[in-house]
């Protein structure tokens, strides 16, 4: 097996075990689930990978959350709009954002402060917000 197809079977295998693990109703339910799941230093930028799961029975068309960074003393670095765009029904999706000016080893907290934007015909006007699960797989904690 050549490197291209070990790596394409561990990521199958890791999205499957994602999906199945989100898709049980007890977990995430009517809900959207946002982990932080990867950051990565580059030379003078960091980029934050996120995994998003909508629990909800309908697809969200485009969700935009107001997100608030705080450097590793709890101060506020920045606030900034982060684009998740659509996400489908019980279908994991992984979104990064690059921060310029931004090391990775200076970031200590992210705070979800609200959906600036929220376009989900047919589920309720909070379907955003309402009961989103956040979480980490990182040192970095994210909260809501």
């Amino acid at each position: 097996m050549n490197i291209t197809a070990k790596v394409a079977a561990v990521l199958t295998a890791g999205l499957t075990f994602a999906t199945s693990a989100w898709a049980q109703d007890d977990e995430v339910g009517e809900a959207v689930l946002i982990e932080l799941n990867a950051v990565k230093s580059n030379e003078a930028s960091c980029t934050l990978s996120f995994l998003a799961l909508n629990g909800h029975p309908s697809p969200i068309e485009k969700v935009v959350y107001e997100t608030v960074l705080f450097d590793a003393s709890g101060q506020v670095d920045r606030l900034t709009l982060f684009d998740f765009g659509t996400l489908p029904p019980g279908r994991p999706r992984v979104r990064q954002f690059t921060l310029q000016g931004l090391k990775c080893d200076g970031l200590g907290k992210v705070l979800i402060n609200g959906a600036h934007t929220c376009e989900a015909p047919g589920l309720p006007a909070n379907a955003c917000e309402a009961d989103l699960i956040l979480d980490t797989r990182t040192k970095i904690e994210v909260i809501g």
